[in-house]
């Protein structure tokens, strides 16, 4: 499998050596700094360096590019120009409608995967860090099933955890579980900072570092995420601020009674979305008889997307006679199987457990 990184830093660095260490793939690299390229090489990240994104894409069966947020939708638009009609293209940028918006391209498969580090460059890059970590993966209405297929394989290959997702819905989580609480973590620092404005600063305790941690990130890359998600983001920042006051109203009014609902509230919520996801279990194998025809298999991910049902691999069987095919699914759990059996009946489809 021969593969492009466009873009070579922590992320892009640490794609090439997972694909490398446990796929055995051909990764070629491009990024415009060309030191960045030559330090990525020396530490095995790539395999080849390409004097542009164009290049690096030409022979590719899969392209990831990992262009800052700002220059994502030109990085891609070149690579697409550039790649053959079988390569499958994605990005891993942190908000996703934009892009597939201005997007019909079968070849392009909008991606974000939920991992990263405090630190950034190629010099970080590891070939573990997607073990076990979330993949998200916007396919669109035209979406390629072979190429959705083939970008499914890999990243389950590495150790991700690869999981369809609405664009829209990804920008609307991504808003709520990351880009407000790096908002959240600015404020609190700057509202300690004032609160305490010429007193001695005593040393802070682990509630102030662990809700600050991610305070005062990148001032180059995150002006970026958040304007490109902006209507998601100031809903929750208006909704926010409507819990706020509803807080700040029991507080005034010492009321007790709201504010330890309130609390228990808290740590329900907290319980429930930590603990989301964790059950494990057999797998099992579903198998969906589908008609040939595009976004077929992008509209069965997202259905099992939506309902947080994870697909551990897939692969797709077409006819000799290329009207229709097969499309199996290993789904974890037994009980998530079955919900997978509804879901894609509810489609339409029809679908066993084999």
């Amino acid at each position: 499998m021969n593969v492009a990184v466009v873009g070579v830093g922590l992320i892009g660095g640490s794609i090439g050596l997972a694909l490398q260490q446990r796929l055995g793939a051909s990764v070629t690299g491009y990024d415009p700094a060309a030191e960045v390229c030559e330090e990525a090489l020396r530490r095995g990240a790539i395999g080849a360096v390409a004097a542009s994104a164009a290049e690096a894409a030409h022979d590719a069966d899969i392209v990831f590019v990992a262009a800052p947020v700002s220059a994502l939708a030109e990085a891609i638009d070149t690579v697409l120009a550039a790649a053959g009609g079988d390569c499958a293209v994605s990005d891993v940028g942190s908000t996703k409608r934009e892009l597939i918006a201005g997007r019909s391209d079968e070849r392009f498969i909008g991606g974000h995967p939920l991992a990263g580090a405090e630190t950034s460059g190629v010099e970080h890059a590891r070939a573990d860090l997607f073990d076990g970590a979330t993949w998200y993966l916007t396919p669109g209405p035209g979406t390629s099933g072979a190429l959705y297929q083939r970008l499914h394989k890999a990243l389950a290959g590495i150790g991700a955890k690869p999981t369809a997702i609405d664009a829209a819905d990804h920008d609307r989580v991504m808003a709520s579980v990351s880009h407000l609480p790096h908002v959240f973590a600015n404020v609190l620092v700057a509202q300690a900072a004032r609160a305490l404005s010429g007193e001695h600063v005593p040393a802070t305790g682990p509630s102030f570092r662990d809700a600050t941690r991610v305070a005062g990130a990148s001032a180059t890359i995150w002006p970026d995420i958040y304007l490109s998600n902006r209507e998601a983001l100031v809903t929750l920042i208006d909704e926010a601020q409507g819990r706020l006051s509803e807080v700040r109203d029991a507080l005034a009014g010492a009321d007790r009674g709201a504010i330890e609902r309130w609390h228990e509230a808290a740590r329900l919520d907290r319980d429930a979305l930590l603990g989301a996801g964790l059950a494990g279990g057999a797998v099992y194998e579903l198998r969906a008889a589908v008609a040939d025809r595009p976004g077929v298999v992008a509209e069965i991910a997202l259905a099992l997307g939506r309902a947080a049902i994870n697909i551990v691999d897939m692969a797709l069987s077409p006819a000799q006679d290329g009207s229709q095919g097969v499309v199996a699914l290993w789904i974890q759990g037994e009980d998530q199987a079955d919900r997978a059996v509804g879901l894609v009946s509810a489609l339409g489809i029809p679908v066993a457990r084999a």
